[in-house]
């Protein structure tokens, strides 16, 4: 019992980390504006302390979910992921000074339960591990997939649809990098630092760094709270897809558990088209008034870019 509690610490400890990741990365977006070219965008990113926080954040939530996995099974770590959303909410809420309203709070609901059936009908694999073809095909199918979306962010005027496009692969990116990271362990744990030797811990780099790239893309024009689901709901989804391809995991079988995995895919989507219009209309709030513009040490080159 006392294993459990010290994991789901670490899990809601994760949450945590995450969620505040990502409201640093909303605001930052607010500031910088939704119509910047996304090079100027990398560019001021790479200069701003406040970047590198939400990078401290991401990459401590990371640990934590990782320590949460060591002391509990991933059947009860997984599902407190979603504790992201819900509490990113509030903690946007406070740094904007403005109240989350009802048509959020349902949407994070409807997402969260959407995502919750989704994460019950995957059935576990027989825990066989990645082979260095495997890995391969995956990080070439990933990189297609990827660069695929980035393109067609081009096609789509809207600024909603075209964050949650980025919010997609920025889901897919960070449960590609989960899955190599999951081969480099087992790997490890069986040929020391052999295991370490090859294409795949770059990918796993390449893989988190396009993750929050894309997630700090995605929340221009689409505010916290559709970005932050769709990654929520893009990654074990993601997740699944790599299982049931690689590691043997599957979907339960049978009508019923088909009508669930609609209803489940269905509510989820309901949530984030709920959570996306009022999101989106605090994007077009003056950033000035953002009380994190008002900290002392504001990064220069973000204010440049919006000129």
């Amino acid at each position: 019992m006392t294993d459990l509690l010290i994991s789901v610490a670490f899990a809601v400890a994760s949450a945590g980390a995450y969620a505040l990741g990502a409201v640093v990365q909303e605001r930052l977006a607010v500031r910088l504006g939704a119509q910047t070219p996304w090079r100027a965008i990398v560019r001021a990113l790479l200069r701003a302390r406040r970047w590198w926080l939400s990078v401290a954040l991401n990459a401590a939530g990371a640990l934590l979910h990782v320590a949460a996995l060591a002391y509990g099974p991933l059947s009860v770590v997984q599902p407190l992921g979603v504790l992201t959303l819900v509490l990113a909410l509030p903690i946007g809420a406070a740094f904007t000074a403005r109240r989350v309203a009802a048509r959020q709070w349902v949407g994070a609901a409807a997402t969260v339960l959407g995502l919750l059936l989704l994460l019950t009908l995957t059935v576990p694999g027989s825990g066989d591990g990645m082979t260095a073809a495997d890995g391969t095909v995956l990080i070439v199918a990933s990189a297609v997939v990827l660069t695929a979306m980035i393109a067609g962010t081009a096609a789509l005027r809207r600024p909603v649809p075209r964050s949650l496009l980025y919010a997609t692969g920025a889901g897919v990116a960070f449960a590609v990098a989960s899955a190599l990271t999951h081969a480099v362990t087992r790997e490890y744990a069986e040929h020391s630092a052999a295991a370490l030797i090859g294409p795949t811990v770059p990918a796993v780099a390449a893989m988190a760094i396009a993750g929050v790239l894309l997630s700090q893309l995605a929340y221009r024009g689409g505010g916290l709270g559709a970005p932050l689901a769709t990654v929520t709901l893009a990654n074990p989804v993601a997740s699944a897809v790599i299982g049931v391809a690689l590691f043997g995991e599957r979907f339960a079988d049978g009508p019923l558990a088909m009508v669930l995995l609609v209803c489940a895919c269905g509510t989820a989507g309901v949530g984030i088209l709920l959570l996306a219009p009022p999101a989106a209309v605090t994007d077009t709030a003056d950033p000035t008034t953002d009380p994190v513009d008002a900290v002392p040490d504001r990064p220069r080159p973000l204010a440049l870019c919006r000129r």
